[in-house]
C-alpha cells in the first residue's frame, strides 16, 4: 500500500491477532478433538472451525464488494486448520494490497473478525473441557504483527497455567 490507512492497518493487526490466538487454539489438538461434543446442543470443534473459515471468506467477500455467505460442512481437522490459515491469508492479502475495500474497517471488524475471535475462545474453552488444555499467556506481549497469518506463529515468551 502506497499510503497506509491507519484503520486498515489496525484491522490487519486484528486479523494477525486472530491468526495467533486461533493458531494456538488448534495447534497440537488431536484429530479426535474435532468431533468432541460438550453437550447434545453444542457444535463440535470441527463445526466451529468450519464456521470461522466461513466468516473469513465472508469478510473477504464484503471487502471485495460481493458479499456472499456459505455454510460449509466441516472438512477433516487438518484440512480445517489449513483452511483457517489460508482464508486469513487471502483476507489479509486483500487488506495489504492497493485494492479497494468496499466496506468500512469497523464493519469488517465488528462482524466477521469479532465473531471469529469469539469462536476461537470457544475452541480454547472446549480444549480445556476435553482434557486438552492450552496454556494461557500475556497476549499483550505476544509477537503479533500484521501480515503474519499462517501457522508459523512465534511461540509465547512465557506461558502460565
Amino acid at each position: 500500500m502506497n499510503n497506509p490507512d491507519s484503520k486498515r492497518e489496525m484491522l490487519r493487526h486484528a486479523v494477525a491477532t486472530l491468526a495467533y490466538r486461533g493458531g494456538k487454539a488448534v495447534r497440537g489438538a488431536p484429530d479426535s478433538f474435532a468431533s468432541y461434543k460438550a453437550s447434545e446442543t453444542t457444535r463440535t470443534p470441527a463445526q466451529i472451525l468450519a464456521h470461522i473459515g466461513d466468516l473469513l471468506e465472508w469478510a473477504l467477500s464484503i471487502a471485495k464488494g460481493v458479499e456472499t455467505w456459505n455454510n460449509s460442512e466441516p472438512l477433516s481437522w487438518p484440512q480445517e486448520v489449513e483452511r483457517f490459515h489460508s482464508a486469513l491469508e487471502r483476507f489479509d492479502n486483500h487488506l495489504a494490497s492497493d485494492a479497494e475495500v468496499s466496506a468500512t474497517c469497523e464493519r469488517l471488524f465488528q462482524g466477521p473478525v469479532a465473531d471469529a475471535l469469539t469462536h476461537v475462545g470457544q475452541l480454547t474453552m472446549l480444549r480445556r473441557i476435553a482434557g486438552e488444555p492450552i496454556k494461557g499467556e500475556n497476549y499483550s506481549r505476544a509477537k503479533i504483527e500484521a501480515g503474519r497469518v499462517g501457522a508459523d506463529q512465534e511461540g509465547p515468551k512465557r506461558e502460565f497455567d
